[in-house]
């Protein structure tokens, strides 16, 4: 999946975009939204995985 530096990447260009398109007022467009949904479901993806695959390797 991704490593921590890419999800840090990914949260930072989330936080830019509902920023910079929150200024600009476009925060409803479909287009925007759905790019900015992805966004956040890579993110919160990863954190699980990660998550369970630490549990998993504690427990071996």
């Amino acid at each position: 999946m991704l490593s921590d530096k890419q999800s840090l990447g990914l949260t930072m260009l989330m936080v830019a975009g509902i920023f910079s398109f929150g200024i600009l007022d476009i925060l409803d467009n479909f287009i925007v939204l759905t790019i900015m949904t992805l966004i956040f479901s890579a993110v919160v993806i990863n954190i699980i995985y990660m998550k369970t695959k630490s549990r998993r390797k504690q427990k071996k």
